[in-house]
């Protein structure tokens, strides 16, 4: 029998970690193996301990993560990427008897894990044109741009987020389609027990 996926979500504060060790535990106790998986995209990242509510060491408990400090503060984490990683580490775990539990708040991590999704590629003449009008026009008027030929993905996506801006301008460019339409569709890969 294969390993049930747990996802432990929600917003943060809301004890996601502390339940995720206290299922482990609870899974050890029984005679089972249980390993966390991060789906956090902050605690990916070296460095980026304070207000992500990175557990320490200590306060692990004795209970392998994963997905933790994989990541140098100028790298750029994308669910894409995530996915490509986490989906090949949740089967790894499942196929040694291992329970994998999910724990982290960043939704489009939590889907890209659960969900076969294929995400628009990147084209990387687009990126650095956009990226450069980034630098000298601002994130407020590259959110412009976007808003006149995508009202609905600027209405969504926060004028302070250059990142995401581009990520949206660059994938309506490349599509020809509002952001929207080049999301992934959504394929369930697993049926998780969901907390």
């Amino acid at each position: 029998m294969v390993a049930p996926l747990i996802a432990v979500v929600g917003p943060t504060g809301s004890g996601k970690s502390d339940l995720g060790i206290r299922i482990a535990h609870a899974i050890e106790d029984l005679g089972g193996r249980a390993e966390i998986i991060n789906a956090d995209s902050m605690q990916l990242y070296r460095g980026m301990d304070i207000g992500t509510a990175k557990l320490s060491v200590a306060e692990r408990e004795g209970v392998p993560h994963h997905m933790l400090d994989v990541l140098e503060i100028k790298d750029e984490s994308t669910a894409a990427e995530y996915q490509a990683q986490v989906r090949p580490l949740i089967l790894d775990l499942q196929s040694r008897g291992i329970t994998p539990i999910l724990v982290g708040g960043s939704m489009l991590y939590i889907a890209a894990a659960l969900n076969t999704f294929e995400f628009p590629e990147r084209d990387e003449e687009i990126r650095a044109e956009l990226e450069d009008e980034l630098d000298k026009y601002g994130s407020h008027a590259m959110h412009r741009k976007l808003a006149e030929i995508d009202p609905i993905a600027a209405s969504r996506i926060d004028p302070e987020n250059g990142r995401r801006v581009v990520r949206a301008l660059e994938i309506v460019t490349i599509t020809g389609e509002p952001f929207a339409a080049a999301l992934p569709e959504k394929t369930e890969s697993w049926q998780p027990v969901i907390e």
